[in-house]
């Protein structure tokens, strides 16, 4: 029998993630991060919001933020729903450390792999947002997160420093066209 050697590739089929300057703008692939999706269970929020907080040090944040607890991020994305990402160097199998944490008070979903993540660095981002979806991005400060559409598509937008750097997550099955959004956006700016 033939040995098989896998090797993973980022959302846009590569090897390395994918690192775009255009101006003084830097757009880039980030396929070093786990996410799993979290979700309280009836009644059971207060019990889920202990739990995560006392074994992980990980606090659920409000609507439309996002908290940082060591290396993990929580981002709120609905009622009694969030978002959690961290490395996937140090968290190879996040949702199931999650899923172990929160018992039965929550339902916990692998979700690394529906997902592409960009992260957008430059002086002045805001032209390039303003172009890219309907969203007041000039109001977001540091750690504030909203969702939004980008070319038809439901996005993530996190703000990690107000103008200056975002991050933003879509669907990965529409990774290559998200970028060429991202990438068209940029040019036009620069």
């Amino acid at each position: 029998m033939s040995e098989q050697l896998l090797a993973p590739l980022t959302a846009l089929g590569n090897d390395t993630p994918v690192v775009v300057t255009i101006g003084g703008i830097t757009i880039c692939e980030n396929p070093d991060l786990t996410i799993a999706s979290l979700a309280a269970r009836k009644d059971r929020g207060a019990e889920l919001h202990s739990k995560l907080q006392a074994d992980t040090k990980v606090q659920l944040p409000d609507p439309g933020k996002m908290m940082f607890a060591e290396d993990v991020a929580a981002i709120w994305t609905g009622v009694e729903q969030w978002l959690l990402l961290a490395p996937i160097s140090s968290h190879p199998d996040y949702a199931a450390e999650v899923k172990t944490v929160v018992a039965d008070s929550a339902s916990v979903t692998e979700q690394t792999d529906g997902w592409v993540v960009f992260d957008i660095a430059g002086n002045n981002l805001i032209p390039m947002l303003e172009r890219l979806c309907n969203l007041n991005s000039k109001a977001l400060s540091s750690g504030e997160a909203t969702r939004c559409l980008i070319e038809h598509l439901g996005c993530l937008i996190i703000c990690r420093e107000s103008g200056r750097e975002f991050t933003i997550l879509g669907p990965r099955s529409s990774a290559a066209s998200l970028h060429h959004s991202l990438v068209t956006a940029a040019k036009s700016i620069a």
